[in-house]
């Protein structure tokens, strides 16, 4: 099991986002107020903070959003999970794992012309919501066994 360590949104696409004190997350269509939002497949982006830690090494100054991620999560292997997969977030909250990475909007982005690699084509994953909420930093995250 892991944790919450950070949400974040932004109004507008291809742009970085901004971390918030919560989020709120309506099935099958998002993120309230988050640009992504919609009757889509990428409704949600998820990166794991030890991915955003090893490129910090490179970057010191990389904050949270900075790879357009909505939620960072920690203490859970994110790896393991595969298309089809859902993650349990407090109680309720349900989001089913739709794409694993995706192209740059922009080759060559500054994080990648900075570190000589981008982490969200490889690493980052996109969900569905199937169960909303409201999520903030500290709630728990597990993936759901069935």
């Amino acid at each position: 099991m892991g944790i919450i360590e950070a949400v974040c949104i932004s109004t507008e696409k291809g742009i970085v986002k901004k971390t918030v004190d919560d989020i709120t997350l309506r099935p099958d269509w998002g993120i309230e107020g988050d640009a992504h939002a919609g009757n889509w497949h990428r409704q949600v982006s998820i990166l794991a903070s030890e991915s955003i830690d090893r490129m910090r090494r490179k970057i010191p100054e990389l904050d949270h959003g900075m790879f357009a991620e909505n939620i960072v999560t920690s203490g859970i292997d994110l790896s393991v999970l595969t298309i089809g997969d859902s993650l349990l977030i407090g109680d309720a909250i349900v989001l089913e794992i739709t794409q694993i990475g995706k192209e740059c909007h922009n080759a060559g982005c500054a994080i990648q012309s900075a570190t000589g690699e981008c982490i969200m084509p490889k690493e980052g994953l996109f969900c569905r919501v199937v169960q909303g909420g409201t999520i903030a930093p500290g709630m728990a995250v597990d993936k759901v066994i069935v």
